[in-house]
């Protein structure tokens, strides 16, 4: 795995799915000749009917666009009185359900949900956080900390404060404020002297002064952090992620390896996730999920490309061994072509 995320120079200038997201790297694109009215009526009769008709909802619901399927879950309302979501919760089950249910959501009130579900209860899922807010752009953390706001009524930043703590509360916490400078022109003397502070905060001092490292990563622009990688491997002889791997631990440690691996590569980012979650016994099917819900209209063909590059095999192939039933049917409809 270490070759692709050594590849420095190839990244300078190619764009990030998180400041040029684009439509056309995903797999799920709007329908031509879309009528809402039509596919609610189809819907009505897969839910009310005998018997849910699950093949016509993968159908529809994997093959609309978001957008869409607002409309879908607008127009259901008025003719039903029913929210769609609710119908779905209750006439589906299991991962099915959640992958229904997440492709019908607005993908801020998605990601606000799967913040809500990592930080209830006892314990806090911090790889559900540390994804989120390492690979989602200012606009995305405001939309999802709205929608979060709406869904509780409380602050994220506030809840999140009573979650996380440490140097890994403190890097989690800048990222969730959305405030990343956006600028796209790249100053090379910063990216230098940014490069030698990280070294001497680091590889070059006993113990390491994690705030330079947050500082730096949380805050500089991704084409301003991209030439600083480049520079720092020229000061160091390692690249940055190796001397983060060796000089830190825990939470924090997955957190910087995160945003440094979202800062290069995206799409490569989540087809590891993806292959982490599936690969072995027992299959992440809560990951698996978000990643195939989030990503599909972003840069979904993107991480079948790099999937395909570091694995040797296809995702469609991966899913398809390591998933069955209606719910292995929808992710395969997502993920869409096989490579």
């Amino acid at each position: 795995m270490s070759s692709v995320w050594d590849e420095l120079d190839r990244y300078l200038d190619s764009p990030s799915s998180i400041t040029t997201p684009s439509e056309q790297k995903g797999s799920i694109t709007a329908k031509a000749s879309f009528d809402a009215k039509s596919d609610v009526q189809a819907v009505r009769k897969a839910i009310e009917g005998i018997g849910t008709t699950e093949g016509t909802l993968i159908d529809i619901l994997t093959q609309r666009s978001n957008a869409q399927r607002q409309q879908i879950s607008k127009a259901y309302q008025e003719a039903t009185g029913r929210s769609l979501v609710a119908d779905l919760k209750g006439d589906l089950s299991g991962s099915f359900e959640n992958l229904l249910v997440g492709l019908v959501m607005p993908p801020a009130v998605y990601d606000a949900k799967e913040i809500i579900r990592a930080i209830k209860g006892a314990g806090t899922t911090d790889s559900t956080l540390i994804e989120i807010f390492a690979s989602r752009n200012n606009q995305q953390i405001r939309q999802l900390s709205d929608a979060y706001e709406s869904e509780t009524k409380r602050k994220l930043l506030d809840d999140l404060k009573q979650e996380v703590s440490g140097d890994y509360g403190k890097c989690l916490l800048i990222l969730a404020e959305g405030k990343r400078d956006e600028t796209t022109n790249v100053d090379d003397a910063k990216a230098k002297a940014d490069a030698k502070a990280l070294y001497e905060a680091g590889e070059k001092k006993w113990g390491t002064d994690e705030s330079k490292f947050i500082e730096i990563l949380c805050r500089r622009s991704i084409p301003q952090l991209r030439k600083t990688l480049v520079e720092y491997k020229s000061v160091s002889g390692k690249t940055l992620q190796q001397s983060i791997e060796g000089e830190m631990s825990g939470s924090l440690e997955d957190l910087l390896v995160a945003v440094v691996k979202c800062v290069k590569n995206v799409p490569a980012y989540f087809a590891e996730r993806l292959y982490k979650s599936m690969k072995g016994a027992g299959t992440d099917e809560d990951t698996l999920t978000r990643i195939m819900v989030c990503r599909s209209e972003i840069d979904m063909l993107e991480i079948r490309t790099e999937f395909k590059k570091l694995y040797g095999t296809s995702l469609h192939s991966f899913i398809q061994s390591d998933t069955s039933g209606d719910y292995g049917t929808a992710l395969l409809k997502v993920c869409r072509g096989d490579d």
